[in-house]
């Protein structure tokens, strides 16, 4: 397949809107992922509420345009998850990227429809969930 499919107009545009989300070495929670397909690679810096909700991000991305456009996708909607929150959309969207037809719970993953047919890319969609995951469950500080 062509990465032209790939790496449209609308993937790169969220790819440069991670600008949104910069590094704050005031979160406290850390969490790191790395694809092992490709070397992409999100680190995360968290802060949660009372009841353990995502409440800020910061993301310092090392990824590929999907991956940092996954991350992205997950940015603009991770405030008010829990790490439950989080596993559950990470499980629905992996099922998704495998072949399952039902569109994960998650605004905006229509972005990476195009990705799907790209298995070697899989794994960089999902850093960022995998980060957060990382940071929440393990209060890495």
């Amino acid at each position: 397949m062509s990465a032209k499919g790939l790496y449209t107009p609308e993937i790169l545009a969220a790819a440069t809107g991670l600008s949104a989300w910069p590094w704050d070495e005031g979160l406290p929670l850390r969490g790191n992922a790395r694809s092992r397909s490709c070397g992409s690679s999100i680190a995360l810096a968290l802060g949660t509420d009372d009841a353990g909700a995502i409440r800020a991000i910061g993301i310092r991305p090392h990824a590929c345009a999907v991956g940092q456009a996954a991350a992205q996708v997950f940015a603009r909607s991770a405030t008010g998850k829990a790490a439950d929150d989080l596993k559950q959309a990470r499980q629905q969207i992996a099922a998704w990227l495998a072949g399952d037809p039902a569109a994960p719970d998650w605004p905006g993953i229509s972005l990476l429809d195009n990705a799907r047919a790209y298995p070697a890319r899989h794994a960089a969609i999902l850093l960022a969930w995998d980060a957060a995951i990382d940071a929440l469950e393990n209060r890495q500080e």
